[in-house]
């Protein structure tokens, strides 16, 4: 079950970093986005993303273009129908992914593997949706994904070996460390990681300390590399909501509940870096936290 045909279908931001990595690696990649804009955006996202690395000479600018030269983008699905591994970046949204791996299913040959890159939902809701739940995995890879090396490969209870084994190869060769995931919502990382900032948010609500000091005591203290609401707002305030929406829903665990101050600056379009404002306002040269 080798593979070295890869199909990424959405290329916003996670979509077009697994794209870049695939390509870099040497794989014969198609993109599928809804439409010829989302496709030259995601496109401009991969040129600018492996320009960067040119000029830090970290790649060569005839590896760029050789990379970029293995890169197809599509609009149609039918784009898809050769691919070994087809890996969806689309919404986090269940029956989105079922519909979209349904219609596959139509398309693709019946060797073809397909991956999710779901961050919360479980792997098997999508496999049983499709005819071929022996082939369908989780791939959660981590933003940046051409920087960040983890790759959680997630196995459901109908997985084969075979998948898990072309799995671990293909991540081993863009470069990726693989791990092992029970599909269980929020896999390794989330499962812990969500319920520890969910918690700074809670003390923030009850004024233990600033947004400012809390951060600082966990990168000072705990030696993180950012602190808590810094890490919200890069991943995005509202990614976290309803990241927490989902696992909460699965485990009915208080520890998982979105704390009423998230929800409030989501509805209020706090996201984050993406909405220029979260816990720290970034419309200046450094973010300034604030007010809650």
């Amino acid at each position: 079950m080798a593979i070295e045909k890869v199909g990424v279908v959405g290329c916003g931001l996670m979509g077009s970093g697994i794209a870049e990595i695939s390509a870099k690696a040497g794989y014969d990649v198609v993109v599928r986005e809804v439409d010829e804009a989302a496709a030259a955006k995601g496109e401009a996202r991969i040129r600018k993303s492996m320009d960067r690395a040119v000029s830090k000479e970290k790649m060569t600018a005839e590896d760029r273009d050789a990379a970029m030269a293995r890169i197809t983008f599509t609009t149609e699905l039918s784009g898809l129908a050769d691919r070994d591994l087809v890996i969806e970046a689309i919404v986090e949204n269940l029956e989105a992914k079922n519909e979209l791996f349904g219609a596959l299913d139509g398309i693709c040959g019946p060797e073809t593997i397909y991956a999710s890159n779901t961050s919360s939902l479980t792997v098997t809701d999508m496999a049983a949706a499709t005819d071929r739940p022996d082939r369908v995995i989780g791939l959660h890879f981590f933003n940046p994904v051409p920087v960040m090396k983890l790759v959680e490969v997630v196995r459901t209870i109908e997985t084969s070996d075979a998948s898990m084994e072309a799995a671990f190869e293909y991540c081993r060769r863009v470069g990726k460390e693989p791990i092992t995931a029970k599909d269980n919502s929020g896999f390794v990382v989330n499962l812990l990681l969500v319920p520890y900032m969910l918690d700074c948010i809670r003390q923030l609500e009850r004024g233990v300390a600033s947004i400012e000091d809390i951060d600082k005591g966990m990168v000072l203290g705990c030696g993180y590399p950012m602190g808590p609401f810094t890490l919200c707002d890069f991943v995005g305030n509202d990614t976290t909501l309803r990241i927490a929406e989902i696992m909460f829903d699965e485990y009915r665990e208080q520890r998982y509940a979105p704390p009423p101050l998230l929800k409030r600056m989501v509805a209020m379009g706090r996201y984050g870096r993406k909405s220029g404002k979260g816990f720290y306002d970034y419309s200046g040269d450094t973010p300034v936290p604030m007010e809650i």
